[in-house]
């Protein structure tokens, strides 16, 4: 898998229509939410993506079924856990491999598992799912590699989060819905896979109020059941395609997403000059005049998805003028920047900033996809690039896009997997 990679012959204008598969962070959070019960659990709409084969390894190593009755559904069962902590070689390949600690602990007492992997862009503290089962009356220690929790029965609390950690409210939501007691957590993360999990979670009889703001409060009961629940549209998909029209100079519609999710970047396409019509489920990008510079920041939902920040800032080496691009989330997602100057492109870094001189003629050359979005930065780059670009390394690329060399394909993009 590693050696796979792909070659695209850019200067192509993208044009058709592209549906949004199911959103990678939303369905290894449902995934795991599956562990608070015996009873089945069914998912739809998820996507056939690297991110939620791992997840289903994960599940799989603790004793729980998994069964895929067709590319898009899921059936989870864990009525027989065998074991409260999955093997270290597969949660280094999954960072939400750490979410099977806040069911696991809620349900059983006991969890255990080593820090978690995934892409290589900075430090991502477990502190805040551990003082916060600690704050529920869990003993934390570490046993080995491993963080070792345990507690006859979790104890509602106030939870103060020093970060808005996506992960971290998911885990401690799903560990509060069997405390005794109320819990509250302050400063939680807003984003929608947040509001998601929470909707199943209540559907499997959870009492949770405020999910999707930054105060979730989660009254604990003594069981929940199976349920059904349709994962939501992946919002960094349906933003990736955006762009990929925006540079491209396409006329594109992005079908089956949730425009209000992308506000934060449609406001900066069109800052720099992308035309962006939205309808009920629908996106229409056209990117058929000068790009202009902007400033973007990454932060927490509402603001910019530290997601989208990569292929932005390919977009902007296509503009006129001096962008700066700001991570503020992870503090090592810009190791891109080296790989898109191979291509020509006049960008700088300086601390957890970009600085982007454009508009530059991009020339295809070979690169490397570092993680999942520098990966889509690259192909974004390489659809707008003169020349043929060879991007090794896909298997990142793999793990959250669905078929993203077929979908581009279909909207005329000359790129292939080889």
């Amino acid at each position: 898998m590693a050696g796979e990679r792909y070659i695209i012959e850019g200067g192509r204008r993208l044009q058709g229509t592209a549906e949004v598969s199911g959103s990678k962070n939303a369905a290894v959070a449902a995934m795991a939410a599956s562990l608070l019960v015996p009873e089945e659990c069914h998912l739809e709409n998820v996507p056939a993506i690297g991110d939620v084969s791992f997840m289903a390894e994960v599940l799989e190593s603790l004793g729980a079924e998994v069964e895929r009755p067709s590319s898009s559904t899921l059936r989870l069962r864990a009525a027989r856990i065998t074991a409260f902590s999955p093997p270290t070689e597969q949660v280094v390949n999954l960072r939400a491999s750490f979410m099977v600690m806040g069911p696991l602990l809620a349900r059983f007492g006991q969890a255990a598992c080593s820090p978690p992997g995934g892409d290589v862009i900075g430090q991502r503290p477990i502190d805040v799912h551990l003082a916060g089962f600690a704050a529920m009356g869990a003993d934390i220690r570490r046993q080995g590699e491993k963080f070792l929790a345990e507690a006859k029965r979790l104890r509602g609390a106030r939870i103060f989060m020093d970060y808005p950690s996506v992960l971290g409210t998911q885990n401690l939501t799903m560990a509060a819905t069997l405390a005794k007691g109320t819990t509250v957590i302050v400063n939680a993360a807003a984003e929608p896979e947040i509001a998601s999990l929470a909707e199943m979670l209540n559907k499997m009889g959870a009492r949770i109020q405020g999910a999707g703001s930054h105060t979730i409060e989660i009254e604990g009961v003594d069981a929940l059941h199976g349920t059904s629940q349709r994962i939501i549209p992946d919002r960094i998909e349906a933003g990736t395609f955006a762009i990929a029209a925006a540079i491209t100079g396409g006329d594109v519609r992005i079908c089956g997403l949730e425009p209000q999710r992308l506000y934060s970047l449609v406001a900066k396409l069109r800052e720099a000059g992308v035309k962006v019509d939205e309808g009920e489920d629908v996106l229409h990008v056209r990117g058929d005049g000068q790009l202009t510079a902007v400033t973007i920041q990454a932060v927490p939902y509402p603001g910019l998805a530290t997601d989208l920040q990569a292929p932005m800032a390919a977009l902007l080496t296509q503009a006129q003028g001096v962008s700066y691009v700001h991570e503020r989330v992870f503090d090592n997602r810009l190791l891109y920047v080296s790989e898109l100057r191979k291509m020509g492109a006049e960008v700088v870094s300086t601390g957890n900033t970009a600085i982007i001189s454009g508009p530059t003629s991009l020339v295809g050359t070979s690169v490397r996809a570092l993680d999942i979005r520098a990966g889509a930065a690259l192909v974004l780059a390489g659809l707008a690039a003169h020349g043929r670009t060879e991007i090794f390394d896909i298997y990142h690329l793999n793990r959250g896009y669905q078929c993203l060399d077929d979908k581009l394909r279909s909207l005329g993009a000359n790129i292939q997997s080889v």
